[in-house]
């Protein structure tokens, strides 16, 4: 099996890099919705996320209030760190899951936000970051998911910097361009996965 990290900062365009290599055969191993699963109502991970920071993080129906706990852990760095001390390890339990699925000449793209913050670059075969700079993220997703520049802002300061991100890749892409751009640059990154694996 050939692993591949994919990652890249919020707005940068990485799921629909994701998307497209899926689109060419490769097995995807969503990272976001991996996080959703792991705080289903139910879980041990939620629990342990109304135990740290109280009932007003559920919403009405038992579900986590996303919004909520975003407002707090992105305002405050120790609760940010309590929080992935809940769900990292829940993620990476329901990532091995998945894994054991994939047939041993398959290619794995784990599509992770966190790659490089979870330690998880050193055990990807080939580690691509999806790359636009800092004010094309911020006016993707004011003008994309209706963040303020603010809150834009605020998530982007939680990832890691860009910096530590292009410092960890073997192929950055460059989602400044059209669509077409994008596509001849994953044509060429899928011809040098299947070259190497």
């Amino acid at each position: 099996m050939f692993q591949v990290g994919l990652t890249g900062g919020i707005g940068s365009g990485k799921s629909t890099v994701s998307a497209l290599l899926a689109a060419r055969g490769a097995v995807v191993v969503d990272y976001d919705l991996l996080a959703r699963e792991a705080v289903e109502p139910g879980t041990p991970a939620l629990a342990a996320i109304e135990e740290r920071f109280g009932r007003s993080v559920i919403a009405a129906d038992g579900s986590l209030d996303r919004p909520g706990l975003g407002a707090v852990v992105f305002a405050d760095d120790a609760a940010r760190a309590d929080l992935e001390a809940i769900t990292h390890p829940a993620i990476r339990d329901l990532a091995v899951a998945r894994l054991a699925d994939v047939p041993e000449d398959g290619v794995v793209v784990h599509d992770h936000p966190l790659l490089v913050e979870m330690g998880m670059a050193s055990v990807c075969d080939l580690v691509v970051v999806v790359d636009v700079p800092e004010e094309v993220q911020v006016q993707r997703l004011v003008e994309l998911r209706g963040m303020s520049d603010a809150d834009a802002r605020a998530r982007i300061a939680a990832q890691s910097s860009r910096q530590d991100r292009l410092a960890a890749a073997d192929v950055v892409i460059d989602n400044t361009g059209t669509v077409a751009d994008l596509e001849a640059e994953v044509d060429a990154l899928w011809e040098r996965i299947r070259s190497a694996s």
